[in-house]
């Protein structure tokens, strides 16, 4: 059983992904709102949430087999005005996600984020994994592809330490890099595969709300975290191929 520590967790569907692959366990979270870890408490209820990670001192933390996380995205989104990670307040704190990678020195990290980040901070991600002793590999991973109703595009970036290299790229592994993947996201788009989006389905649209409703607590709250959050099928992928990376070693 792998370890997993979480930054940036919000209400944890990186971790929870990972978990879903029956070979992962999350040790600690870090989130510093207070709906998402509140949603974190009822979930993983023994696991410490570090808070702020500005006021993180790394030294005095667990170090995990796997550090994952999503990094604020709206100085890197087209929604955004596009500052990147240097000069953006928000998505400026990959510098604080690079810290603890260099203090903790997991074996694998994890960092989601969105395709934008080609365009506006990439080279600046790699450039801190590589100067921590990093290799990294990337691949733009949607929830169409497991099946949602809408395309929710993401780039994951898998690292591990020079001192756990391996012989084999997880790209030439990577099922959603091959065509019959890509062939299946063409027919999807296309409207020849059917999605079930029926109530109670697991991928059942969220519903409508133009407005704050009375007598629906926290809605909002929780319509923003569902947005922020990783789709954990995707997120178990990665899991998946972090496993079969460990046993092409053993092998």
């Amino acid at each position: 059983m792998k370890t997993v520590g979480s930054l940036f967790s919000g209400i944890g569907g990186l971790e929870y992904g990972l978990e879903q692959t029956g070979n992962f366990k999350t040790i600690w979270n870090c989130e510093i709102e207070a709906y998402p870890s509140a949603v974190l408490r009822k979930h993983w209820p023994e696991c410490p949430n570090l808070g702020d990670i500005t006021k993180v001192d790394w030294n005095n933390v667990r170090t995990p087999d796997v550090l994952c996380g999503g990094f604020p995205c709206q100085d890197i989104s087209v929604a955004g005005k596009g500052a990147g990670i240097k000069e953006g307040t928000r998505s400026g704190l990959w510098s604080e996600f690079a810290k603890a990678i260099r203090i903790l020195r997991p074996r694998y990290v994890v960092v989601e984020n969105v395709p934008m980040l080609v365009k506006l901070g990439l080279h600046i991600v790699l450039a801190d994994l590589a100067e921590a002793g990093y290799d990294a590999e990337w691949h733009n991973i949607s929830a169409c592809m497991q099946g949602a109703p809408h395309t929710r595009e993401r780039l994951f970036i898998m690292a591990y330490s020079r001192n756990n290299r391996r012989d084999i790229s997880l790209h030439s592994e990577c099922r959603y890099c091959n065509h019959q993947w890509q062939k299946k996201k063409e027919m999807q788009e296309r409207g020849n595969i059917q999605l079930d989006t029926s109530e109670g389905s697991w991928w059942a649209v969220e519903p409508r709300m133009d407005r704050v409703a009375d007598g629906i607590p926290s809605q909002v709250d929780r319509i923003k975290c569902l947005g922020n959050a990783v789709v954990p099928q995707v997120a178990q992928v990665v899991g998946e191929m972090i496993l079969e990376m460990e046993k092409k070693k053993e092998d």
